[in-house]
């Protein structure tokens, strides 16, 4: 599967399951599995929380 952010190639397990998380090994972005059929899903940027730093 390619990354939608730099278009590298992303590892998918075989036994990927809907809202896994899968991480791009070249830029580091994160994208969570979003729709599982028999053999097709679809990605979708991750939402990543933000560190609360005490703000």
């Amino acid at each position: 599967m390619k990354c939608l952010e730099c278009e590298g190639e992303i590892p998918i397990p075989e036994d990927v399951i809907k809202g896994e998380i899968v991480t791009c090994p070249d830029c580091g972005v994160s994208f969570e599995v979003h729709k599982i059929s028999k053999d097709s899903f679809e990605l979708r940027p991750a939402q990543v929380e933000g560190e609360d730093w005490g703000e």
